[in-house]
């Protein structure tokens, strides 16, 4: 008689058990295999992403999302095919972590960090970036930038040519740069005052690679 009720209560407790499995299914959903990953520009975390940085400080933005384009702009209709071809790209998303690479890469140039670079930088650009350091160092000089603030992060064109997607951001930055020779006197620049400085940036990536990073493939400062 003890036995049988013991074995009746187990097949009742297993039948509780089950019945709750089935309602919290159906409250939380089960995942399917279809979620989309997250966008990644320039890709923390992911393979060539710059490592973790305690020296580059996050600065307050313009905080200004990408405005919705209409597909009867060029922009708009620019971005509208890089959407297509990349379901993960997101113009809002992207000009954010814009301002993340801009920082990092600034940094990293004036520190002199040309491993850094290369993970995020084309061939053109990357040799043209190292040049500068080399001759900085042949001269026995240190550059310290001071990134006060990303004023602005606007993204002004962008394109697909065949696989490629690329898009240009126009940047408008407070620094301090000051340049010192090897007995740390000031050769350029001023330590106590930031200058204004506008510099247009593109960067391109391959729509079809598992790299989620872009790749900053021209530099432009206007006069």
């Amino acid at each position: 008689m003890g036995g049988g009720f013991q074995f009746v209560d187990i097949i009742f407790f297993a039948l509780v058990a089950v019945f709750v499995i089935l309602r919290l299914r159906s409250v939380l959903g089960r995942r399917t295999g279809n979620e989309q990953s997250p966008p990644s520009f320039p890709g923390r975390g992911e393979r060539n992403a710059p490592p973790g940085d305690d020296n580059v400080v996050r600065l307050p933005g313009n905080e200004s999302e990408v405005e919705d384009e209409q597909p009867e702009t060029p922009l708009g209709a620019a971005l509208t095919q890089i959407k297509l071809a990349d379901s993960n790209f997101d113009p809002a998303d992207f000009q954010e972590k814009s301002k993340a690479a801009f920082e990092y890469i600034v940094m990293a140039f004036a520190e002199g960090e040309t491993a850094k670079l290369k993970l995020l930088l084309s061939k053109d650009v990357y040799e043209g970036f190292a040049a500068a350091i080399k001759e900085r160092e042949e001269a026995k000089q240190t550059l310290t930038t001071t990134l006060v603030r990303i004023k602005e992060a606007e993204v002004t064109d962008a394109s697909m040519e065949g696989r490629t997607a690329s898009v240009t951001v126009r940047y408008v930055s407070e620094q301090i740069n000051v340049t010192r020779d090897a007995d740390d006197n000031v050769v350029d620049g001023d330590p106590d005052h930031f200058q204004e400085r506008v510099d247009v940036w593109t960067y391109e990536r391959n729509t079809r690679s598992s790299d989620p990073n872009w790749t900053l493939v021209a530099t432009e400062t206007p006069e």
